[in-house]
């Protein structure tokens, strides 16, 4: 097999797509793979199922303290602030924070959101249906998960384009759309809005604390961490998190959901013979797309995976994409879209400690939208190529023209 060898590290080699070729290598010849880095440093790809899976369920192992998001090393400062965010912490700490918001997404809460979900929804398609066109991604895929995390943090709804703003500039910061292809003028934007969001937290933090709801920030406010309420700077943190991860990855899902759709219509024709087939879909969706493509973790002490000798320090990449794409775990059509793929026990949401918190209710978000897509406007197809996010850490659509029949 002769393939291009790619820079994982360069949002550049992402715009085209997912370099799925390249990974597919890898899996075969180079399973755990030293990927350089611009600054004489490096970092493994760890891009088997398997070995993504071993390193994700051992946080004392492999720890996200020395950053996750992102793979270059944060200065002393930044990566102190970034140490009070859930996905840069380890057990025990990460046990104790994750509970306070984990009543906020139980089985009985997402149920509970159902029909709440639903009319929003049948809103967000009302207004785009009897125009026979539209951005997908801006007046469907964002509207759902903005208007929901918008409601669950008790954020005013006319405000939930603010949070889109934040979260392009910050996940898209090397975007020229949103910031810049520069590396010092992208930590710039992302900085100045990191300081807009914190600010508005601080703002909303005020009013809960005076005037608490039903909402998450009020719990988040008034909630006690060994025996301590939570600091300005968590409580920013936890907003921070809440608000990228409640949409960010949902927007670009449904987005990615819906490409795949229109370009495997085979798969499209047969869930619209057989809307049972929905649950299953989804969750293809959710492996074929993957929208976290990865995570970074450190390495505690020397050790070995899959054959390589990884020392004390190192950095470890866990791409979620490519484990998705193991033919060893998902057979010989991994490399094939099947909405009744089954068992399909992709690694979309993460896996071990750091699994998705939101996942439930992404999944009754993603549902809901294709359902009511489906059934009211069922032509609806790619009426341009999609404009991806210049990104090597999310799997991103920016704009996504689409044309369908008019519909009331």
């Amino acid at each position: 097999m002769s393939v291009r060898q790619v820079d994982l590290n360069d949002a550049d080699t992402f715009v085209a797509g997912v370099p799925h070729e390249w990974f597919a290598w890898l899996r075969e010849e180079d399973p755990v793979h030293r990927n350089p880095e611009l600054d004489g440093s490096g970092f493994w790809a760890v891009t088997r199922y398997d070995d993504v899976v071993t390193v994700s369920r051992d946080p004392g192992l492999f720890s996200s303290w020395q950053g996750s998001a992102l793979v270059a090393d944060l200065p002393p400062d930044d990566l102190e602030g970034m140490r009070l965010q859930l996905i840069h912490m380890d057990p025990p700490e990460h046990t104790a924070l994750r509970a306070i918001v984990n009543r906020a997404f139980t089985p009985r809460m997402i149920a509970s959101l159902r029909d709440h979900v639903a009319e929003l929804t049948t809103e967000i398609v009302d207004a785009v249906a009897p125009k026979g066109e539209c951005d997908f991604v801006t007046e469907v895929a964002a509207e759902l998960p903005l208007q929901v995390i918008a409601e669950t943090l008790g954020v005013p709804r006319e405000d939930r384009w603010r949070l889109f703003d934040w979260s392009n500039r910050l996940i898209g910061m090397e975007d020229p759309e949103y910031g810049s292809e520069d590396a010092a003028e992208a930590d710039i934007t992302a900085k100045v809005a990191l300081v807009e969001m914190f600010q508005y937290a601080h703002e909303l933090a005020e009013r809960k604390r005076t005037e608490p709801a039903g909402d998450l920030c009020s719990v988040l406010v008034h909630a006690e961490v060994d025996g301590r309420r939570l600091t300005d700077i968590e409580f920013n943190m936890f907003f921070f998190l809440l608000v990228i991860a409640g949409n960010e990855t949902t927007r670009n899902l449904i987005s990615g959901g819906l490409q795949a759709l229109c370009e495997h219509p085979e798969a499209r024709t047969r869930l619209l013979a057989d809307p049972a087939l929905l649950p299953t879909t989804v969750e293809e969706m959710l492996r074929w797309v993957s929208p976290v493509m990865q995570f970074r973790r450190t390495a505690t002490r020397d050790t070995e995976l899959a054959g390589r000798e990884i020392a004390q320090g190192d950095k470890v990449v866990v791409y979620y994409g490519s484990a998705n794409r193991d033919a060893g775990v998902f057979g010989p059509t991994a490399d094939r879209f099947d909405g009744a793929r089954a068992p399909n026990n992709h690694l979309a949401f993460g896996f071990g400690t750091h699994f998705c918190l939101g996942a439930s209710l992404a999944r009754l978000e993603i549902r809901t939208m294709f359902a009511e897509l489906l059934g009211r406007l069922p032509d609806l197809e790619l009426a341009g190529a999609p404009e991806r996010l210049r990104s090597s850490f999310i799997n991103g659509i920016k704009h996504l023209p689409v044309r369908f029949t008019p519909a009331p």
